[in-house]
Parts: C-alpha cells; sequence; structure tokens
C-alpha cells in the first residue's frame, strides 16, 4: 500500500470515528409529551405564524405567498385552518361554521357528488325545548358530521344573551337567562366533542348586539356582567370544557374583548380554569400584540399584519416570547386532541338519513303553543287553507354564519300534504307562481349585507277569502321571519308584523269565523314578535321557530297530534317594544343611533323574566310558557331541610291529569332576601322535562340548590355571596305560573367565592333597581 493510499484510509477512518461521536440534531416529533420541546424547537418566523390562522387555499388570505403546510383545500367551505409544521409532525386543525350545522360548500371541484351537512333546529328552537338530552343528542349528530367530511373544530354554539328582541342573531342563541343558556349549551358541547371533534363556544363577551359589532363599548357594570353576561359561559365551561372559545368583537367599558386580560386570562383562565384556547372573531381587535398579551391565542382569519407586529415586538423587547410560547402551548394541546393528529380516515358520507329523523323530533319538540281556544288543535280537520308565503317557502334557520347547505327543505305546505291533510291545490299553485316570480325579479346577490328578506304578502281577496272558508274546514296562515349575522332587525317591518301580515289575519278571521270555522297562526320566525295586535282574532298560534330542514314535517306532526307540544319560551314576549316594556328598548343598540359607538347598559341585571316581575310589567306571554294537549298537576313539594346547612334537595311530583300523554317543563325559581343588594323577585335555578307521561301516570323530580345557586355577586367586595336570611323555593310552569313554595332559612351570610376585580366600567352605569320609589317614567 503507497502512502498516498494510507493517508486516505486513515482520513477515511478518522471522519467515520468523528462521525460517530458528533451527536445527531433530530426535530421533535408533537405528541403530548413534547410540546414544550417542540415550542423551544420552533424558530420565530414559526412561532409568530402558528398563532394566526390561514385560509382554506393554503396561503394568508392578505398575501399572495404560500404558507408553511399548505392544506390546499381539504374541505370546501370551512372557515379556516391553523398552521401545519410538517417537519415537527404538526397538521392543520380545520374550523368550519356553525350554529346550526355543519357549512361547508355542497359542490367541489372535479367532483360530481353533492356533500350536503344537515340544517339542525337554530338555538332559539333548541332552547325551548328545554330538554338538556335532546340538545346533547343533536350535538351528537351534528359533530357527527363535522367529523366524518374531515374537520376538527365547529365554530358553535352561539350562547349570548338575548338581551333585546331586536339583536339580528338572537336566532343563533338560546335565552334571555344565563342558566338556562349555559345548562343546555354544555349539553351541546359534551353532544359535539363525544365525536373526538372540537366545538367552539361564542361569542365571548357581550355581543348582544350586530349594529357596529366591530366597535361598539358595551357599558357594563361589574355585577350585571358577572350575574347575566359571563354566567353561561362559566357553566358551559364548567360543564363541558370546549376545546376553543371565540372572543367577541365588541369592547366591554372601553377594552376590545380580544385585546382583555380581564376577560380572557384573570376570568377565563385562572378563575374558571379553563383549558382550551381561545380565537378572534373574523379580523377582530386592532392592536395584535395586546391580543397575544392578554391570552387570545389564535388570530382569525389570519394576516400578515399580525405576524409582523408581533415579531416585531419580540425583537424590540415590548412583548415577552415566554407569553407567545404560553399560547402556542393552548393551541397544540388542541391540535394533539384532533381528527388531523389522530389521521382519522373520514368517510365523507355521514347518516344524513338518521340526522334527519332527529331534526324532525328535536324541532317538534322546541315547538311552543301559545294559544289553543277550545281546544282548535290538534287538528280534527283534514280540509285546509294553507295561507301566507311562509307555507310554501317556509324558513329553516338565518343567514351569514348560521348558514347550512342541506339537500332539501321540508315546507309546511308539504309536511302537511305528506301527513295526510287536504291543501287547496290552486291556491297553493298561485302562491309558489307569485313567491318564485319576486324572487326571479330580485337579481341583487344574497349576501352578508343583503341577506335573504321575507317578501311582501300575497294579497288574498276578501271575496276569495269567503269561497275559500266555506269550502274548507279550517284555516292555517304562516307568518315567517328570518335574520342573520351583520344586520339587527327592524321593530316596524320585523318585530311587528306588517300591514300586509295584518289584512291577510284580519280578513281572513272575518271570513273563517263568519263561517264558522276556527284558524290558527304558525309563526315561523327567528325570534320573539309582536302578537298583541293580533292574537284576539285566531284561535290557535303555534311558535314553530326556524326548527331545520324538516320543518313541515315538524309542524305536521304537532298540529296533527302525533307530538304533544312541549316547547316552553326561552325568552319572554312583551307586550310592545318600548322603554316600558323592554329594559333596554332605550339604549339598544346605543348612541349615536345610526352608528353607535357606545351601549350603556342601564338595565343591569334586570334582563327579560328578571325585569318583568320584579316591576310588576305585564307580558304577552311569560318566560317559560306554553301550553300541552294535555294538563298536569304539581303536588307534594317536599325540602330535604328548613335551613340552609349543607346543599338543599327539592322534590315534586308532576302527574299528568289529562287524557293525552305529555312531557312538561318543571321550572325551579328561587327568590332571595335583599339585605345587602338589589335583587329580581326571582331567578331561575333549575328546570326538568319529565319523560312522555301517560294519562295518570306520575314522576318525582329532584333539584338540588348549592350555595353557588343562593349568591348573588356584591361588587363592592368582589364576591358571591349569600345572604342570611328567608328564601322562596318557588316550583312552577312557568316564570309568571308558580305552583308551589317552600321557605329555608340561611342563618348567616356564606362567602361563596372571592373573584378579582375586572372589566371597571370608566364611567358610574345608572341601573335600574328593584325599590317601590324607582318610576318607570325616570328612566
Amino acid at each position: 500500500m503507497t502512502f498516498r493510499s494510507t493517508l486516505l484510509l486513515f482520513s477515511i477512518l478518522s471522519l467515520n470515528l468523528n462521525a460517530q461521536n458528533t451527536p445527531v440534531k433530530i426535530t421533535p416529533q408533537l405528541t403530548p409529551y413534547t410540546v414544550k420541546e417542540i415550542i423551544k424547537t420552533m424558530t420565530l418566523d414559526e412561532k409568530v405564524n402558528f398563532i394566526k390562522g390561514i385560509s382554506m387555499g393554503g396561503a394568508d388570505i392578505f398575501s399572495s405567498e404560500p404558507v408553511i403546510g399548505d392544506i390546499k383545500g381539504k374541505v370546501n367551505g370551512a372557515a379556516g385552518a391553523t398552521l401545519a409544521i410538517p417537519r415537527m409532525g404538526i397538521p392543520s386543525i380545520i374550523l368550519a361554521d356553525g350554529p346550526a350545522g355543519l357549512r361547508i360548500d355542497s359542490l367541489r371541484p372535479n367532483d360530481s357528488k353533492r356533500y350536503y351537512a344537515t340544517a339542525f333546529p337554530v338555538g332559539t328552537a333548541l332552547a325551548a325545548t328545554w330538554n338538556p338530552a335532546l340538545v346533547q343528542k343533536v350535538g351528537e349528530a351534528m359533530g357527527n358530521e363535522v367529523l366524518e367530511y374531515g374537520l376538527d373544530l365547529l365554530l358553535a354554539p352561539g350562547i349570548n344573551i338575548q338581551r333585546n328582541p331586536l339583536c339580528g342573531r338572537n336566532f343563533e342563541y338560546y335565552s334571555e337567562d344565563p342558566y338556562l343558556t349555559g345548562t343546555l349549551a354544555a349539553a351541546m358541547v359534551n353532544g359535539i366533542q363525544s365525536n373526538g371533534i372540537g366545538a367552539t363556544i361564542k361569542h365571548y363577551a357581550a355581543n348582544n348586539q350586530e349594529t357596529s359589532r366591530n366597535k361598539v363599548d358595551e357599558i357594563i357594570s361589574e355585577r350585571a356582567l358577572r350575574e347575566i353576561y359571563l354566567k353561561a359561559f362559566e357553566i358551559t365551561i364548567k360543564q363541558s370544557q370546549p376545546w376553543s372559545i371565540m372572543s367577541a368583537f365588541n369592547k366591554i367599558n372601553g377594552v376590545y374583548c380580544s385585546e382583555s386580560e380581564d376577560l380572557l386570562t384573570t376570568v377565563l383562565r385562572k378563575e374558571w380554569g379553563y383549558k382550551g384556547f381561545v380565537m378572534t372573531d373574523w379580523f377582530a381587535g386592532k392592536d395584535f400584540v395586546a391580543q397575544v398579551r392578554a391570552g387570545n391565542d389564535l388570530m382569525m382569519p389570519g394576516r400578515v399584519a399580525e405576524s409582523t407586529k408581533i415579531k416585531e415586538a419580540i425583537i424590540n423587547k415590548n412583548l415577552s416570547e415566554d407569553l407567545l410560547d404560553r399560547n402556542i402551548e393552548s393551541i397544540l394541546n388542541i391540535v394533539l386532541k384532533s381528527s388531523a393528529y389522530r389521521n382519522y380516515k373520514y368517510s365523507n358520507n355521514p347518516d344524513l338519513v338518521a340526522h334527519s329523523r332527529i331534526v324532525r323530533e328535536a324541532g317538534a319538540e322546541g315547538m311552543v303553543l301559545l294559544k289553543n281556544v277550545n281546544n282548535v288543535l290538534p287538528l280534527s280537520v283534514k280540509k285546509i287553507v294553507l295561507l301566507g308565503n311562509g307555507s310554501y317557502e317556509t324558513f329553516i334557520g338565518g343567514t351569514g354564519s348560521g348558514e347550512v347547505y342541506k339537500a332539501y327543505t321540508v315546507s309546511i305546505s308539504q309536511g302537511l300534504s305528506s301527513a295526510g291533510f287536504e291543501i287547496y291545490n290552486p291556491l297553493k299553485n298561485k302562491y309558489l307562481g307569485y313567491i318564485d316570480s319576486l324572487r326571479k325579479a330580485d337579481t341583487k346577490p344574497i349576501t352578508l349585507t343583503n341577506p335573504l328578506k321575507t317578501l311582501k304578502e300575497m294579497a288574498v281577496g276578501k271575496s276569495d277569502l269567503t269561497t275559500l272558508a266555506a269550502s274548507a274546514d279550517m284555516g292555517v296562515i304562516t307568518i315567517s321571519r328570518i335574520a342573520g349575522e351583520g344586520v339587527d332587525r327592524k321593530t316596524e317591518t320585523d318585530y311587528y308584523l306588517k300591514s300586509d301580515e295584518l289584512n291577510l289575519i284580519s280578513d281572513a278571521s272575518q271570513a273563517f269565523h263568519a263561517a264558522g270555522k276556527k284558524l290558527v297562526v304558525i309563526l315561523n320566525v327567528n325570534g320573539v314578535v309582536d302578537v298583541t295586535t293580533w292574537r284576539d282574532k285566531v284561535d290557535g298560534i303555534l311558535v314553530a321557530w326556524l326548527p331545520g330542514q324538516e320543518v313541515g314535517n315538524s309542524v305536521a306532526d304537532v298540529l296533527g297530534g302525533k307530538v304533544n307540544p312541549s316547547g316552553r319560551l326561552a325568552a319572554s314576549f312583551p307586550m310592545n317594544y318600548n322603554v316600558k316594556d323592554v329594559a333596554s328598548a332605550s339604549s339598544f343598540p346605543g348612541t349615536p343611533a345610526a352608528k353607535p359607538t357606545t351601549s350603556v347598559y342601564d338595565e343591569g341585571i334586570y334582563v327579560g323574566y328578571r325585569y318583568y316581575n320584579s316591576f310588576d310589567i305585564k307580558t304577552a306571554y311569560p318566560f317559560g310558557f306554553g301550553l300541552s294537549y294535555t294538563t298536569f298537576s304539581y303536588t307534594n313539594l317536599k325540602l330535604s331541610s328548613a335551613t340552609f346547612n349543607r346543599p338543599i334537595k327539592a322534590t315534586v311530583t308532576i302527574t299528568n291529569t289529562g287524557k293525552v300523554a305529555g312531557k312538561e317543563v318543571v321550572q325551579l325559581y328561587l327568590s332571595a332576601p335583599t339585605t345587602s343588594i338589589d335583587k329580581p323577585a326571582e331567578e331561575l335555578k333549575g328546570f326538568a322535562k319529565t319523560r312522555l307521561l301517560k294519562q295518570g301516570e306520575s314522576q318525582t323530580i329532584t333539584f338540588t340548590l348549592y350555595p353557588k345557586d343562593l349568591a348573588s355577586f356584591n361588587t363592592s367586595q368582589s364576591v358571591w355571596i349569600a345572604d342570611a336570611g328567608r328564601y322562596t323555593v318557588k316550583i312552577g310552569a312557568s316564570s309568571e305560573d308558580i305552583k308551589l313554595k317552600k321557605l329555608f332559612t340561611l342563618a348567616k351570610d356564606i362567602v361563596v367565592e372571592k373573584v378579582n376585580r375586572v372589566h371597571v366600567p370608566q364611567v358610574p352605569v345608572d341601573e335600574l333597581k328593584a325599590n317601590k320609589d324607582y318610576k318607570l317614567d325616570s328612566k
């Protein structure tokens, strides 16, 4: 061997030895045990890009530059996704609307198959069921569609309080009451998440109007915020731990929700123990660095300026990288739960037929019978004159992010026909032609700012109504309303019935009653509407809400008696819309009137029935109200103790005293002593729906009252405190129909919880007080 070859061999051996002694740097892969190591390995650019969302095209929506982990439109029509970082095994998780079912496109490029989703009942309709088990069942079906279409996170449910009847998104929300809202929302979240995908509760917090929602400053007292507007979120989080929360557009007491450390860290994480992550509403907030600092983990839908500003702040030491790491950790902990991380083999074929059956069941159970003179319902006749545009163009849900691309809609006309009722076809054909011609004449595209609207009622002459009344057994009129994201309702054209609708009811009433026939109105509506100006002219009123794609079949089930109505109002129906009958009327949507920048919640805690019952204001129909085709008795109310030393159990027996099987909603209200602070006359603290009770059958319902149920928020001490004194348990069929009462006493004050002082109003809020010196005229 030559010297040169010997030297070469020695060099090769030396290199091999050195290579064996040099540690190889291995990029960590995402597991439950490597999250912190993953974050340490991320470059700063990866970090600042990871906390902003990406569009479904795989590029930042404000830039033509591709981002890491292009997802290439995996699911058309989804709302967005998180960033994938393949080198560390981090997949994108895909987010989609919405509150009444999965919102994705039914069409896909180069694919002839249709990918429909199910349009479920809206939040208001589900709340009217007062049935957590049924709402959870709906959530399970909804979540299954998310899973089987390859998504990870549903942007639902919406759980803001229905502070005012005119909020355009009330249909997405549940109730005027935070306890009912939180309990049902937790059931929905648990149902959705049982599929191994996530739910997103929204909009946190006090997003109670659409007018100027991106900038309006909600001025709310600490107590009203705690007791009314945060309470539903607290209940939902503690009972279901949703994977994510969407922060609201609006400000609270001068601070944007997505930039509020009080809201997102102090209350949400420290006080409530929230474990998921927070995302912004789409394009919410102004100060991206403040959003990171506050604990808003993910910026949606993703803007170049976000990562630029955040990176600059870290480099300039205006933002701690530790806070950025904290937010990334929150997101990664949810990514680890996702179907994308599990590499779930989705089918693209959920059981839509089975889900439609759930829609039909839930839609019917949420319908509320408001009026039923001489048992006009259930129908004992077959030949029906069906009036109103809504009988033939029936609305199933709202517009905007709450809309669903479904395979079909069963109109009320179709549902009644399928159930064997005889619908007068010449009139039906005339309505269908009228509706079709008006829709075709309106060539302006349907958008968020130009949503689908109700049409002017087709005119039916008085002489025609007389002829129709003579030839049929009875008349049914459908009045419809639709609303959606971005726009609040109008008093004169949406809350109140329009002149064409009132004329139709009046003329039909005269014609049918003159012929000795009955007239029923179906309210196919998005929320509370006026009933006082016309209800005396009809024999029956059924509120069908926007109950999903099976609406016609659900209505037929109730009208025909296949389903005994058991829905109850989750929001009060006032006598009028004015400052006397709606506590927030003078401050909704705020000032200045055209484009409000401020909305002062001067009604304080007196929202809905809390206001009506505390100030003796008459309602058209109270919170919790609803009729049945049978009757129930309430007997044998017992408390486990007459003094509150430990949680008290209240039991009551409900008996079906009528002739038809039915379900009853049993409601527990509590009146508390007012020794330290002003309090409502009563508050809902428990509810239960009986099973389907046969004639003469009974069921005993048990409620448990805990110290927190007795407590109110004392602002001066920042505590939840139960005042010593006498408490009254009220068991009823509505907030105004109390059947039984029992008293118990609390010997001394109980400080239930000490909390942080947060979101203090910058100016005092002059709120309502329920005392004898208060005068409505002074408001």
